[in-house]
């Protein structure tokens, strides 16, 4: 489904009340304030001032977006070094959110930092290539508001004809947390005591979240009041020449065992290099480590073979309880705290194009759909949605839904399903991959190939807020929602699919 996104409105009654559940503790959710501190200068100049890790976030240029060709010798380098930029944006929002540091302190560092890193990018492509324009010019970074929405865009946008979320909702994110939970680094919160100073009590379920870093109130939209949005994808067969066959994978719904916060496509054999967990179907060794011989070599979950790996940020209750990596990287440490749902259901489906047959894809190619730094990097590349069972006709990018009781929440990724006929990845990850024309059509130098739909469904408890996984400075937004795909199927099991596509079947 393709989605838009929309403009604020209201929550119900029966919203309202839930929020009224969460505020005064109902169904065990927890009470985390968003602000950190709000101490320092208080004047309007926005300088030497002490931030609020509620209130402000970290906003970088993504320069690994912005490389569209990297020589093939210099590629570890350069994936060593945009992984090394990543962490220095997570520490430095650690930094804020600990509280007493100025917004000058905290950007003059991380710009030296990230200054030293770029050069060295700037250097390894220039060894066996050109030196990209404008990277020397990536460096500094700037302080967003948190309650803006992803790059300022889509306050303009609607899903329909006068629909109205959101708004004043109020959404539990006024949560409790647990005995010596950690938030961040070091800090700790003991039995019942509240975080957070100004604003704490403002509204019920007041705009707090995982230790002071999302989600917020504003997060969250009852799906009842939203207007069907989404068009049919599998409407192909009105098309003459299209392909209308699917085929499936039944990979279950992933190994606890398995979780990591690692990211083998952006970051290459640098360990907790997405800085959020990840849940794991298909290939069963898929770690920063593992290379395409890890993965032909390894065993899978998939019921017919296929060897491929599917990845995605794991979602959390936000019920005040810790995980087991509570006080880890990529966990606890990083502001994912929270007990981790796992999915109900994974639909693993690869259908057809509406203008003509798929050809294979190449074996190890590699797909992400959506962007984990959405929230600050705008919604260009946002497209991931989230729903509700019984109302998939709506679909959200920048909202997490609220369902009615007996409703399960849902998390869509469609996959780029058109290739440039040559390359299994791109400098940017991107480049090499595109989402069909509006007619279904893929652009000039494209081929189509079988397009890849996951959907995963979960039973998220009453009564409870919930966030997926994330860099720590995109603040559990669900515009950052994310999934990421490389391709193992065996030849002969690729070889099926596509006939199964192109000649009208349903397969698995």
């Amino acid at each position: 489904m393709r989605q838009q996104t929309h403009k604020r409105g209201r929550f119900t009654n029966k919203t309202i009340a839930i929020v009224a559940a969460l505020a005064l503790g109902g169904g065990g959710a927890a009470i985390i304030a968003a602000n950190a501190s709000a101490s320092g200068d208080n004047n309007d100049s926005g300088e030497n001032r002490t931030v609020s890790a509620g209130s402000w976030t970290i906003r970088c240029p993504d320069v690994g977006q912005e490389l569209s060709s990297v020589p093939r010798q210099a590629q570890p380098e350069v994936d060593k070094n945009l992984a090394e930029l990543d962490s220095q944006v997570a520490k430095a929002y650690q930094r804020m959110s600990d509280g007493g540091v100025s917004n000058d302190s905290v950007l003059n560092s991380l710009e030296r930092q990230r200054g030293e890193t770029i050069g060295q990018i700037g250097d390894a492509i220039d060894e066996s290539g050109q030196r990209p324009d404008g990277l020397d010019q990536m460096s500094s970074c700037e302080m967003q508001q948190a309650d803006t929405n992803a790059g300022g865009d889509q306050n303009d946008q609607q899903q329909g004809d006068d629909q109205q979320q959101g708004g004043d909702q109020q959404q539990g994110g006024d949560q409790q947390q647990g005995d010596d939970q950690q938030q961040g680094g070091d800090q700790q919160q003991g039995d019942g005591q509240q975080q957070g100073g100004e604003g704490a009590n403002d509204v019920p379920g007041n705009a707090g979240g995982q230790a002071g870093n999302g989600p917020s109130q504003d997060d969250f939209v009852d799906i009842t009041q939203v207007q069907p949005n989404a068009q049919d994808n599998n409407d192909q067969g009105d098309q003459q020449g299209g392909s209308t066959g699917t085929f499936t994978s039944e990979c279950g719904v992933g190994d606890p065992q398995l979780r990591n916060s690692d990211n083998v496509i952006v970051a290459p054999g640098v360990g907790n290099g997405a800085h959020h967990t990840h849940d794991y179907v298909g290939n069963d060794s898929n770690d920063a480590f593992a290379d395409n011989q890890t993965f032909e070599q390894a065993g899978t979950s998939c019921d017919n073979g296929d060897k491929s790996t599917y990845y995605w940020p794991v979602l959390r209750s936000q019920d005040g309880k810790d995980e087991a990596d509570a006080n880890d990287l990529g966990g606890g440490q990083e502001g994912n705290v929270g007990t981790i749902l796992t999915p109900k259901s994974s639909k693993i489906e690869f259908q057809g194009n509406p203008q003509s047959d798929v050809v294979a894809m190449p074996k190890f190619l590699r797909i992400i759909t959506g962007d984990a730094k959405a929230f600050t990097n705008g919604d260009k590349n946002a497209n991931a949605s989230w729903s509700c069972t019984g109302f998939e006709d709506r679909q959200l990018t920048d909202k997490y839904p609220l369902c009615p009781e007996g409703s399960s929440v849902t998390r869509t990724f469609d996959f780029q399903s058109c290739w440039d006929g040559q390359n299994i990845d791109s400098a940017n990850h991107r480049d090499h991959v595109a989402f069909a024309n509006e007619d279904g059509s893929c652009p000039d130098g494209f081929k189509a190939i079988p397009k890849l739909v996951n959907t995963l469904t979960y039973d998220v408890p009453a009564n409870t807020p919930f966030a997926v996984d994330g860099f720590p400075e995109q603040l559990h937004k669900p515009i950052t929602d994310h999934d990421d795909f490389i391709n193992v199927m065996p030849e002969d099991l690729m070889n099926k699919a596509v006939d199964c596509i192109n000649s009208g079947q349903k397969c698995n």
